[in-house]
């Protein structure tokens, strides 16, 4: 009964901070979701890359203390898609395939992001 938790067996804080410089790059160069970013600042952008990171070390076991809003509040009126939500989830697929994160860790994220996509899609 001694099995790790999700963050540990994620990589801990590097490996969630890793997955953060991989995924929002990619985001934000994607033509269509590119659009989320357009208008924001470098400081703005790096805030919420630490709010994400933040945000994974907490939901996943980890001893970082989300300071953020709900994603329901934090996603509110910006328009997201089912079409844009269906891209997010390739790149983040990419993401964890490029950081070979095994089939166990990324079903289990799989099965949490997919359990947030009533709050952040806008029907």
């Amino acid at each position: 009964m001694n099995q790790k938790s999700l963050y540990e067996r994620l990589g801990g804080y590097d490996g969630l901070t890793a997955f953060a410089n991989d995924l929002l790059p990619r985001l934000q160069a994607d033509s269509q979701l590119g659009r989320f970013w357009q208008n924001r600042g470098d400081d703005g952008i790096a805030r919420e890359k630490q709010l994400l990171i933040d945000y994974l070390c907490s939901v996943t076991g980890g001893p970082m203390y989300y300071t953020g809003r709900d994603m329901k509040t934090t996603h509110k009126g910006m328009k997201i898609n089912e079409e844009d939500w269906a891209l997010f989830l390739q790149h983040a697929g990419a993401t964890m395939e490029l950081l070979q994160v095994p089939k166990q860790e990324c079903d289990e994220v799989v099965t949490f992001v997919l359990g947030l996509k009533e709050d952040i899609v806008e029907q």
